[in-house]
């Protein structure tokens, strides 16, 4: 009886020990968040970006294949050794199965590289640069919100059917900016316009004097800024003292959301043309989780925040669908699975790691305009996937057959 028992006990342990290797393979599927949370992006994802992952894991219930889902989250300073440094502790020690937001290109593309050396999935939101599904993809890489081509063909594209062919930019002194000016001026090229020049300023910039003041003598119909957060936020009240908008240059936030709208107000960004992957006032399903991300932080979401959620819910789905948190069947499950919520709706994810979804540009409203708290843009056109997005098979990224 006692050799039957024992056998008994053996037999559910090795089920049990099965049964975990074939799910989540640590008793815990653990999410990092990594971001800017004290400096220049801090309100463009930071903190907000971690409640809107815990949002995710809660809506699914807390658990996925019978275990507790965790959130974590580090601020990276938008520095890439710091960021490097964090997630291969969190890879190597810290059991976290993947890493999501990633706010700053250069930031995301070393966090991406990590991730494709230990195998783990990285899911950006945050970032832009399209060469993180272009010649630095990754089989485990994934690039959900938005990126500069996006922005360029949104924003660019309606200033130079407006009649803005001439350009001059102000650009943020790094991958994301480089990325953002190039790809914006090549499509202004393409339709008929011209460069007239540009100027780069570092990160975290205060004064942008001479700089708007090199632009406003360039003549340029248009001054692209090729920045975000807090930099396009302080370029573009500086440019209101200047008079730069009264005189009849218009200003194009290449990179600019609802969050930096709200902070410097409706007075200096009326008039503002920019590009988003998601607004709260959109619809039912946007407003639904807007109402309910503002219960919880105070503040309406941007397309980084609701990215976020998204990228976090899809990832648990993937897992559930897998029946394991393996990394390759995890990333197999991620690209083929549809995309379908309130900020992917009829989302794909192409070979090279592309979210492929519709983007919306937007105009600020004049404060006479707005009819609520929040209620800050009119929505101009709906920008569909296929054209905000660069072909997977034309992004430069090896893991795509030609």
């Amino acid at each position: 009886m006692r050799k039957s028992l024992i056998a008994s006990l053996a037999f559910l342990l090795a089920a049990s020990t099965s049964a975990l290797a074939a799910g989540a393979s640590d008793g815990v599927v653990k999410i990092g968040i990594l971001n800017d949370q004290s400096g220049v992006y801090a309100d463009f994802g930071g903190k907000s970006s971690v409640e809107a992952a815990k949002m995710a894991a809660e809506d699914f219930g807390g658990k996925v294949l019978g275990v507790p889902i965790e959130i974590v989250n580090a601020d990276h300073q938008n520095k890439p050794d710091i960021a490097s440094n964090i997630a291969r502790q969190w890879y190597d020690q810290d059991k976290v199965d993947a890493i999501m937001e990633l706010t700053t290109s250069s930031v995301a593309l070393a966090v991406q590289a990590v991730g494709k050396e230990k195998k783990k999935i990285d899911i950006v939101t945050g970032a832009a640069t399209t060469d993180l599904t272009g010649k630095q993809c990754s089989p485990y890489g994934f690039h959900w919100a938005y990126d500069t081509h996006a922005l360029a063909v949104g924003t660019g594209g309606a200033l130079v059917k407006q009649g803005g062919d001439t350009w001059f930019f102000l650009t943020a002194d790094y991958a994301f900016g480089y990325s953002l000016e190039q790809q914006t001026s090549d499509f202004v090229k393409a339709n008929g316009g011209k460069i007239l020049g540009s100027v780069r300023h570092p990160l975290s910039s205060n004064d942008f004097s001479s700089f708007l003041l090199q632009a406003q003598s360039s003549g340029a119909k248009v001054i692209g800024l090729a920045n975000a957060g807090l930099d396009t936020a302080n370029a573009i009240k500086q440019a209101s003292e200047f008079g730069i908008s009264q005189s009849g240059q218009h200003l194009a936030a290449l990179l600019f959301t609802l969050a930096e709208v709200h902070g410097i107000g409706l007075k200096a960004a009326q008039g503002l043309t920019l590009t988003e992957g998601y607004y709260w006032n959109l619809d039912d399903k946007s407003r639904e989780f807007g109402k309910r991300f503002f219960a919880r932080t105070g503040k309406m979401p941007n397309m980084v925040h609701a990215g976020t959620y998204s990228a976090v819910m899809q990832y648990l789905k993937a897992v559930q669908k897998a029946g394991t948190d393996d990394t390759d069947a995890v990333a197999k499950e991620l690209h083929e699975m549809p995309v379908d919520d309130f900020f992917g709706r009829g989302g794909t994810v192409g070979a090279n790691g592309r979210m492929i979804h519709d983007m919306y540009l937007l105009q600020v409203k004049k404060p006479e305009e707005s009819k609520e708290p929040w209620d800050y843009f009119n929505v101009l056109a709906t920008i569909p996937g296929k054209e905000a997005y660069i072909d997977p098979a034309k992004s430069g990224c090896d893991l795509v057959k030609q």
